[in-house]
């Protein structure tokens, strides 16, 4: 089987003894005919908490509600010195959830990403064509549609990421290595992680879970213990030299998705608020420097030609090591303390709230620049396609 695409991110495991990577977990290639494998992985935490419902009652009620997606892609394979132009073909394979009667799927956008054909295979071996009703590339999601008539579908429920709390039980249904439906089990084990979409854009607020999930369970529904979809399967976190699980995987809150769906089934995209910067959350770490506040985003770096940029905010100029002695942070940027007259004491905050704002509307933000406290006037933009370089 050759694996099409995979993306890696590079991050410190186990006190920098082990270098693990991030990759989206996708893109086997269609193999043989294979059955569907239950897989139960209890995790040291144990697997499930004695209430609610068991992995068992959890599998019969929702796994015919996730299906196997499988997009044909083609590769330009030409160089600039070819007479011809050669292209190649191949497959990239995923999951997928029911979330509605009308044939309304959810998926990963880097499973169909760049895709001229996807079909979508349910438990009962019915496949039928899938096509894309739109893709939010910031946040690695995806809606496709399949017509409804004549197929027997489940949608799954949809619960609330809000309310997860680390030492939850989940259940992870997808297809692995293309091995269908399988199940694994575990817990949430951290939360508000931050990961890295495809086009470069962080995730916020992400779900870390030690359920084993693996390419080809991109796209499947992360579950708590109410059969209740809290999340999207998105990355895993892997060792290297390998793509396998190690129990560290990341899902899009379900929260999320339920923001973009409704834009992605009007418009097929999502119109989001756009500032330009980079920035970092001020922590209590952050004391021995004397910045002048205790919270706040402070701007590494503004993307030329953004909104950020037009208004005049400044990016770091040094790099200085904290009391710990090893970490490096930038300074000398403006720090970010609130917007239109609300706090912002990280840089999620001040993500979260960008991006909920409408692309030309003016806002305040309120900074410090060294011993000053202004308030800047910023048009916001429309979140391009991909992450700018800084200017």
């Amino acid at each position: 089987m050759r694996k099409i695409s995979v993306t890696q991110l590079l991050s410190a495991l186990l006190g920098g003894l082990i270098v693990a990577v991030v990759v989206l977990a996708f893109g086997f290639k269609r193999g043989s005919t294979t059955t569907t494998v239950v897989e139960d992985v209890p995790s040291a935490a144990g697997s499930v908490k004695d209430v609610g419902l068991t992995p068992h009652e959890i599998y019969e009620r929702d796994a015919p509600g996730v299906v196997y997606v499988s997009a044909k892609v083609v590769e330009d394979e030409s160089s600039p010195f070819d007479l011809f132009p050669t292209e190649e073909s191949g497959s990239q394979t995923g999951s997928g959830c029911v979330i509605a009667a009308n044939g309304t799927i959810l998926t990963n956008a880097h499973v169909i990403d760049g895709a001229v054909k996807i079909t979508v295979e349910f438990a009962n071996g019915n496949t039928v064509p899938a096509k894309v009703i739109g893709k939010d590339p910031d946040d690695d999601l995806a809606l496709l549609k399949i017509d409804p008539r004549g197929q027997h579908l489940v949608p799954l429920p949809l619960g609330n990421s809000n309310t997860v709390q680390v030492g939850d039980p989940t259940v992870a249904i997808g297809n692995p290595f293309d091995l269908e439906r399988t199940l694994t089990t575990g817990v949430v084990s951290a939360l508000q992680r931050e990961i890295q979409a495809p086009n470069g854009f962080s995730i916020d607020n992400v779900i870390q879970t030690d359920a084993p999930i693996n390419p080809g369970n991109s796209g499947g529904p992360l579950i708590n213990a109410e059969g209740q979809v809290i999340g999207i399967n998105s990355q895993i976190q892997t060792a290297d030299g390998s793509d396998g699980s190690i129990g560290i995987g990341f899902a899009i809150p379900i929260d999320t998705a339920e923001f973009v769906i409704p834009q992605l089934e009007r418009t097929g995209r999502v119109t989001e608020g756009y500032l330009g910067v980079e920035t970092t959350t001020i922590s209590p770490s952050f004391a021995s420097l004397h910045l002048g506040v205790d919270a706040g985003a402070l701007v590494e770096s503004v993307a030329g030609g953004t909104p950020a940029a037009k208004a005049g905010l400044r990016g770091s100029s040094q790099t200085v090591t904290l009391a710990d002695g090893i970490t490096q942070v930038q300074i000398g940027g403006d720090i970010i303390v609130s917007l239109n007259g609300l706090p912002i004491d990280s840089d999620s905050t001040l993500e979260n709230v960008v991006v909920h704002d409408r692309p030309g509307q003016t806002v305040t933000l309120g900074i410090v620049r060294g011993k000053m406290h202004l308030n800047v006037k910023v048009k916001l933009g429309t979140r391009p396609e991909s992450l700018p370089t800084s200017g």
